[in-house]
């Protein structure tokens, strides 16, 4: 190429330590020659800090201080960034060799979109590491972004207009908020662009914020349902209420039939034919989606 966008990356982070240094150098590891990168740290006391001052030369801008949140750190971030495409990683996530070329080739300037690509997801415990990928062109051609988040945010980028036009995140959102500017940007008429490329690495662990969120994640994520579409908030409210996968002899015997059939019954089908009336004008996929955002 012969001019590079200038790309900004934001890393909020606080008390990440264990995973800081692998993110960064995911980061500059890119080598790309017109990089912007801002490390905005909530005034961590586990090291982290020490671990950003080793890097400090290669970072455009860090600061550690306190802030109200994951979205504000975001946010404070965003407000300095001067670059034509935007991102943000998290501490705990890394990108993909050649990820930040990648999307420099995708940019026309003065374009309004979101690119988003796949991610290889890792969990590395006593039993060795287990990972999955995924099919975001896929999920963007059979599911409505109303029904689940398949985006993955770590393999999303951005043009500086698409976030002048939409705002900062919502911040009083410590769990939704990348799916609720996502749906923003729906609403506004952006553009969306599914790649296959894998972009990023997103790490689950035992403090990972998603998987230790609870009911307190199910609520807000409720909350942005019930804003962008009633149709899917009645459908995850109705799949808050009960205990998934079902239990109870009736499904118990239905699985029982099944696999002596030589199938294996789907929770979808199971809530279709035993969960009550309120899933029956779902579809399966749709009922499967809003499972995964449990």
């Amino acid at each position: 190429m012969s001019v590079y966008p200038k790309i900004s990356i934001i890393t909020p982070s606080y008390n990440q330590a264990q995973f800081l240094e692998q993110t960064i150098l995911s980061v500059l590891g890119q080598k790309y020659p017109n990089l912007e990168y801002i490390i905005m740290d909530g005034g961590s006391n586990d090291g982290s800090v020490e671990v950003i001052k080793k890097y400090e030369q290669e970072i455009t801008y860090w600061v550690s201080e306190r802030d109200s949140g994951q979205s504000h750190a975001i946010n404070k971030g965003f407000a300095r960034a001067t670059g034509d495409i935007l991102a943000w990683l998290n501490s705990d996530d890394m990108y993909m060799p050649g990820a930040l070329l990648l999307m420099a080739k995708q940019y026309n300037a003065g374009e309004r979109g979101i690119w988003f690509g796949n991610c290889m997801h890792f969990k590395k415990d006593h039993r060795g590491i287990t990972s999955y990928g995924s099919n975001v062109v896929y999920e963007q051609a059979h599911s409505l972004l109303e029904n689940y988040d398949f985006i993955i945010q770590p393999s999303s980028f951005w043009t500086r207009t698409v976030w002048d036009t939409l705002g900062d995140l919502q911040e009083d959102l410590h769990f939704g908020f990348d799916w609720e500017w996502f749906l923003r940007a729906k609403q506004q008429g952006i553009a969306f662009f599914a790649l296959a490329d894998c972009l990023s690495m997103y790490r689950f662990h035992e403090s990972h914020k998603t998987g230790t969120g609870g009911n307190k994640r199910q609520t807000e994520l409720l909350k942005v349902y019930e804003k962008y579409s009633e149709k899917y908030a009645e459908l995850y409210g109705s799949l808050m209420k009960i205990p998934v996968p079902l239990t109870g002899a009736a499904a118990s015997l239905i699985r029982k039939a099944s696999k002596l059939s030589g199938r294996t019954i789907s929770e979808s089908r199971l809530l279709k034919l035993i969960g009550g009336q309120q899933f029956k004008r779902f579809s399966m996929n749709e009922i499967n989606n809003c499972i995964s955002m449990l």
